[in-house]
């Protein structure tokens, strides 16, 4: 038998579930061509070099299993007609493995330190978007609090401004008011000369 390695990019928003879904069909496939699954790394998302189908991330999966090579057309058809899968490709890894038991042991093996890794990842990863929360929690309480203190200030300088207005208002309206005082004590001077003659 020879061992096989699949590169899978599955779209980004399916769930694990549907994941598990598709894997599940996958080894559907190699079962009925008397394969052997050997493991499914889950190597998270990232970023693609280019978009594919509106997409700038993707899911990468690396699916290994062991087959005489008849599989793999029936495989690459089951992942093309799934549209949750961005991309895909398999290579020959192995020309000949003669132990498969010992070669699955090892991918068990494998397997397992991989969800472990993944698991610990996934905890730290947590942690850092919890204290990123935690950041902007924290930045946006001090942004309302300058922009309290801010409003606040505005509101006295506005007050401020306002009396200062109103105390301006006054001083002109008292000057005003001695001008038409005098201008009506003219008119009635004239008036008076008028009357006498």
């Amino acid at each position: 038998m020879r061992e096989y390695e699949t590169t899978i990019i599955i779209q980004p928003e399916i769930s694990d579930e549907g994941s598990a879904a598709i894997f599940e069909r996958l080894d559907g496939v190699l079962n009925d061509h008397a394969s052997i699954r050997l493991m499914n790394e889950d190597l998270g998302k990232r970023k693609l070099a280019y978009e594919i189908n509106k997409f700038q991330k993707g899911h990468y999966y690396v699916y290994s299993f062991l087959s005489d090579g008849q599989v793999v057309p029936a495989l690459e058809r089951e992942m093309r007609l799934n549209e949750s899968v961005l991309r895909f490709m398999t290579i020959q890894t192995e020309t000949k493995v003669t132990d498969i038991e010992a070669r699955k042991a090892e991918a068990a093996e494998l397997e397992a330190e991989h969800a472990r890794k993944a698991a610990e990842r996934a905890a730290r990863e947590e942690e850092e978007a919890k204290a990123r929360a935690e950041e902007e929690a924290k930045a946006r309480a001090e942004a309302e609090a300058e922009a309290a203190r801010a409003a606040e200030a505005g509101e006295a300088a506005e007050g401020e401004g306002e009396a200062a207005a109103e105390g301006d208002d006054a001083s002109a309206s008292e000057d005003a008011a001695p001008e038409s005082d005098d201008g009506d004590a003219s008119e009635d001077a004239d008036d008076a000369e008028e009357t006498k003659e």
